[in-house]
């Protein structure tokens, strides 16, 4: 069986891991996977990429800027991607391509494959899987929706559009779309059971035959360490508290409701009981460390961990990972969390439910509930039975979410497909 993932980047972002995760786990289970970019930012033995000569790269550098800084320019300041699909590139003359039994698209936006180019992958003759690693697929530009519903419909009043209407952008890539679904066969795989529920209230993607299948993580890398050694290995005295969280874009940012979580932190070290002084906080993702939020602990910030076990160790240190994300499909940084055995506390919403076991493995917050998300952290900080919680947030990551178990689901699905198609 050869399996070729296409992904406009190599392990940048969540997608990009998800899908380099994915390929690794076929190929120890004796499937040939290969994956194939738009653009790769330094070569390696990962993938390979369709941009190879200097041309190629200068283009895809091209189509990449072009889409995200036209998207930039037309859309209002509220740091919610957006995609236009305006530029792309055609793949289907690809030897790798033509050679597979199966194609399986991840994240292709930034210039990648515009509804027009995907659509030519029909020529190729081939069963095609489509993980959505957002919402954009069935959207009019938009990754992440909130409680916009107008994906039900056909888009446009896009509240994203600084010109905004019945005809706007919105409603064109939603045609565009249209036109370029039409023809092309593919079965959706939603990570989560929130991305299924939202496909199927979706006119572009509602028809569609969509199966549940999560990403997995590499339960050989992100595994428990000792946490007072690993605590000490980040020079923190191991009888600290230590929470931790991922990347703070500003204190405006929407997405990763980095709002709320100050306010949580705030709340959290005014309570009775808590003791400022025994808790500190681990900030990792950051590249920026002068314009940080200010938060009530002493705060560490580790900048951007390229190192995965060292990452592990990080979130081994850890007493508790906090998130504040308002919509996420099934963010890793919760699965690398559990693997390393440290519980997670976060909103109820996305796929996050599926991942995280209410007062089992973590805690989940009301929606957009800065007290609640403080009432997670505070759980922990005073719960007596802390090791049988962070023994659940492992053993969580091994029955569902490891290599074999994510594998194995994607290769009965791959098989079912491959019998199907008319040869």
């Amino acid at each position: 069986m050869k399996i070729i993932h296409l992904n406009t980047y190599e392990g940048n972002g969540g997608a990009g891991r998800a899908c380099l995760r994915l390929s690794d786990a076929l190929l120890a289970s004796g499937v040939e996977s290969r994956v194939m970019v738009f653009y790769q930012f330094k070569e390696s033995s990962k993938a390979d990429s369709f941009s190879k000569s200097l041309f190629q790269k200068g283009r895809a550098i091209f189509n990449i800027l072009v889409e995200r800084y036209l998207a930039k320019f037309l859309t209002k300041a509220l740091k919610t991607p957006f995609s236009l699909q305006w530029f792309g590139r055609s793949v289907i003359d690809n030897a790798a391509l033509k050679d597979a039994d199966l194609i399986h698209i991840h994240w292709i936006n930034h210039g990648f494959l515009t509804p027009k180019k995907l659509a030519e992958l029909e020529e190729l003759d081939k069963p095609i899987v489509w993980t959505f690693h957002d919402s954009n697929a069935f959207t009019g530009g938009c990754h992440v929706r909130y409680a916009c519903e107008n994906f039900h419909k056909q888009c446009g009043s896009c509240p994203l559009l600084k010109i905004s209407g019945p005809n706007d952008i919105s409603h064109w890539n939603w045609v565009s779309k249209k036109k370029g679904y039409a023809n092309l066969g593919f079965h959706i795989v939603a990570p989560s059971r929130w991305m299924a529920d939202s496909v199927k209230f979706s006119s572009l993607m509602g028809a569609r035959e969509t199966t549940v299948i999560p990403n997995t993580i590499e339960t050989n890398v992100f595994k428990p360490y000792v946490k007072a050694e690993a605590k000490r290995s980040l020079h923190i005295n191991p009888d600290k508290f230590v929470l931790m969280s991922g990347f703070m874009p500003s204190n405006h940012d929407k997405h990763k409701g980095t709002a709320y979580l100050i306010e949580a932190m705030n709340d959290l070290a005014t309570r009775p009981g808590i003791v400022k002084e025994n808790i500190e906080l681990l900030i990792f993702g950051n590249k920026d460390q002068t314009h940080v939020p200010v938060f009530p602990f002493k705060t560490t910030y580790l900048g951007k961990i390229d190192n995965d076990a060292h990452l592990a160790k990080c979130y081994s240190a850890a007493d508790v990972f906090i998130t504040a994300s308002l919509e996420d499909n099934l963010p890793n940084t919760v699965m690398e969390s559990l693997a390393c055995a440290t519980p997670v506390v976060a909103f109820k919403t996305g796929g996050i439910p599926d991942m995280v076991e209410h007062l089992v493995n973590g805690y989940l917050a009301a929606y957009e509930s800065a007290e609640d998300l403080a009432t997670g952290m505070e759980w922990l900080y005073h719960e007596e039975n802390a090791a049988e919680i962070q023994k659940e947030a492992r053993l969580t990551i091994l029955k569902h979410f490891s290599e074999a178990v994510i594998a194995d689901k994607h290769i009965a699905l791959y098989q079912s497909l491959i019998n199907l198609h008319p040869r």
